[in-house]
């Protein structure tokens, strides 16, 4: 099957206060020591499958550039590692080739290397459409931003767009939700990601919040209930006009669902380069996966810092199908699963299974288990039913 390939671009204009993601304001003069550390990464990927005993295809299906702003690059620095991919690996017809971008970085030249190195989907962070959360967040686009880019990479040709939103930044308020909502519906994109703000320590908004402070505007940010309101909004209004629901973040209409991101939840397997990049291979020996990653840090990255390596047992991949899949509106495929593990390893979870159903946050459909409304809400907790279980029969 082939592979989906991941680069990191790690670099922003300005650092959002809700941001958790490896990523941050750097000088340009380090822009190209790092492209050519990721050419150079890119160059070695069947070396470092071999070292980490992962099996290697050269077929790529799926390609995205995340960050960070990877659009910050410029003309040449982007061009050269499409060229380095190209020159490494085997791009099958129709590969989808995504490059996230914060509106406003789309420039007339950048748009045009865009076209020219093939990409076909782009993932617009607006966030919001009103103009006052935006701004208390850190984004340095207004609404009018957003709809001139959106403009300009239909007329170049890029139709396959997706916007993110988020649910639960300082000053949103539920009529100031429908109105991006509505925004976002009449632009007619294909593809929307709705997300829940993430309160962590991982962010400064998240340990603001955390401390109980009002630096970041932390002290405007709705509470959970609103935040959880406004999320099953999204969901109703997007499903309405066709805008399915697909997985727990992510709405498309038919066909144009995120074919990279289904590799992750469907255990596909997948090259990561860049700061803080995750790969996952299947093993050449023990008949199961490995994964590996790069440092998060952008120093430790530049200083061939050592990758992290993790063999996936049978019993890790189990719970992994069944936590990855039920991201899925789909669910998961009881039967399979037991085809591929076993019966008694699949039934070493049945209890857990009734616990769930009967908690209203799971359902069941012949041999199919999925996440109710209730269990999307509470889907972390779900998750951490399906970990650590002792599947030894």
């Amino acid at each position: 099957m082939p592979l989906g390939l991941y680069i990191s671009v790690p670099f922003c204009k300005t650092k959002c206060s809700y941001c958790n993601f490896a990523s941050g304001v750097f000088s340009r003069t380090v822009f190209e020591t790092y492209v050519s550390r990721v050419c150079a990464e890119i160059d070695q990927a069947a070396q470092t499958a071999d070292q980490m005993g992962g099996s290697f295809d050269r077929a790529v299906d799926t390609i995205y550039f995340g960050g960070g702003t990877p659009t910050l690059l410029d003309v040449t620095q982007l061009e050269r590692i499409f060229v380095t991919i190209r020159q490494n690996f085997s791009l099958r017809a129709g590969t989808e080739i995504t490059v996230e971008c914060a509106p406003g970085t789309l420039t007339v030249s950048a748009l045009e290397n865009l076209q020219r190195c093939g990409v076909n989907r782009v993932s617009l962070g607006v966030q919001s459409f009103d103009d006052k959360e935006s701004a208390s967040v850190g984004r340095l686009h207004k609404r009018v931003t957003v709809l001139d880019d959106i403009a300009r990479l239909r007329t170049a040709g890029i139709s396959n767009i997706n916007v993110d939103l988020i649910a639960g930044l300082p000053h949103q308020s539920r009529e100031s939700w429908e109105a991006s909502l509505k925004e976002l519906i009449s632009l007619d994109v294909p593809h929307a990601s709705i997300y829940m703000l993430e309160v962590d320590e991982d962010s400064r908004l998240g340990r603001e919040l955390i401390a109980g402070g009002q630096k970041y505007h932390a002290h405007f940010v709705p509470d959970e209930d609103l935040t959880a309101d406004m999320y099953e909004i999204a969901s109703e209004r997007l499903n309405a006009v066709d805008i399915r629901q697909y997985e727990i973040s992510n709405f498309a209409r038919a066909g144009f669902e995120s074919m990279h991101n289904l590799k992750y939840w469907t255990r596909q397997s997948y090259l990561g380069f860049g700061v803080d990049a995750h790969s996952m291979l299947q093993s050449i020996d023990a008949g199961c996966a490995v994964r590996f990653s790069n440092p998060d840090s952008l120093e430790k990255y530049l200083a061939d810092g050592v990758k992290e390596r993790t063999l996936v047992s049978p019993e890790d991949e189990l719970q992994e199908a069944f936590f990855l899949g039920l991201r899925m509106n789909k669910g998961v495929d009881l039967k399979t699963l037991k085809l591929e593990f076993g019966e008694n390893q699949v039934a070493a979870y049945n209890g857990n299974i009734r616990e769930l159903t009967h908690a209203g946050l799971l359902e069941a459909d012949d041999a199919t288990i999925r996440l109710t409304a209730k269990g999307r809400m509470l889907s972390n907790e779900v998750f951490e039913r399906f970990i650590s279980v002792d599947s030894a029969v």
